[in-house]
């Protein structure tokens, strides 16, 4: 029996440059502040920071890409209707959550 070859996807595979930030520590602090990128609300220096890593290091480009194409996909998508019992079950969901932090 032999085993069928699964595609992958064809990203860019570069090292890293000398100017990339090595270790986990860097990826995890520009993965908080994504989402702030990605809707402008950064100051410029710190998306001139982001730039550059996400330049030095593929795994994060490729994750940013990726969230940026969802949040596209997400914000054309009309959103669904809601009866008004699920509604309040969300928010005690969502309240009940943020009140055990």
């Amino acid at each position: 029996m032999t085993k069928k070859k699964t595609a992958t996807p064809h990203t860019k595979q570069t090292k890293p440059s000398s100017r990339h930030k090595a270790g986990r520590g860097h990826c995890l602090k520009l993965l908080r502040q994504l989402s702030a990128y990605i809707d402008g609300e950064l100051a410029s220096d710190i998306c001139k920071e982001i730039r550059s890593h996400l330049g030095a290091c593929p795994n994060c480009e490729v994750f940013i890409l990726s969230l940026q194409q969802t949040v596209i996909l997400c914000r054309h998508r009309p959103v669904p209707p809601l009866k008004s019992a699920d509604r309040v079950a969300l928010r005690r969901a969502i309240l009940k959550k943020a009140n055990a932090k």
